[in-house]
């Protein structure tokens, strides 16, 4: 009986401090509403540069500094980035378009890359992103299946481990993959708090994602 007592005892006072958190929480983020996010987007090459800016041309400005990773061997994505951004400038040049930043690192993986080799560019990529990711401190990280995503997402997510801050990661798998999930998706499903696909078929191999349709 005593120990009936303790134990429900101790469960109100978790129940307590949960309440006054979440209380917190709340009261915080309704002193200091947030006018703007800052987020990393990780672009890749190819088609899913192409798909990653698509996905950004339907955000609002809201989403700035935005801040644009990307291999140090890919010159073509550079230029898609410029082209979008100077778009966005010319639609409303007293936007916040020109608050956006181009960072290079090392590539994790290329392409029929040995597995043994891409163990240690991955951790090489590893070893570049994380300052960077520290010293940007985004709110949220945007991507959709390059390799190149992997250490930085990793990078983000040990920010929060560490108690430095939370950062959402979201990862959209390309339009492409209508059955299996890439590499870099079977990674990062389990540490994205958003994974979203485009295809039923995943859905419902893959309960954990979320379907919305074709959104690139």
């Amino acid at each position: 009986m005593v120990w009936l007592l303790i134990v429900a005892a101790a469960a109100g006072a978790v129940a307590t401090l949960l309440v006054l958190r979440l209380w917190v929480v709340l009261h915080s983020q309704a002193v200091t509403p947030r006018k703007s996010l800052s987020v990393v987007v990780v672009a890749g090459s190819g088609g899913h540069t192409t798909e990653i800016l698509r996905l950004l041309e339907s955000l609002s400005d809201a989403y700035s500094p935005r801040h644009y990773i990307l291999a140090d061997t890919d010159k073509m994505s550079a230029m898609k980035i410029d082209a979008l951004e100077r778009a966005r400038a010319n639609r409303d040049p007293s936007s916040t378009c020109a608050q956006y930043y181009l960072h290079r690192i090392p590539r994790s993986r290329e392409v029929q890359q040995s597995w043994l080799s891409t163990v240690l560019s991955t951790l090489h990529s590893m070893w570049v992103s994380f300052p960077l990711v520290l010293r940007v401190k985004p709110d949220l990280v945007l991507c959709n299946g390059p390799g190149t995503c992997v250490p930085i997402c990793i990078s983000a997510l040990l920010l929060g481990i560490l108690g430095l801050k939370k950062v959402i990661i979201v990862y959209v798998e390309s339009i492409c993959r209508v059955e299996t999930l890439s590499l870099s998706g079977h990674i990062l499903l389990h540490l994205s708090d958003y994974f979203i696909v485009q295809w039923p078929t995943l859905k419902e191999k893959y309960p954990k994602t979320v379907y919305l349709g074709r959104i690139v």
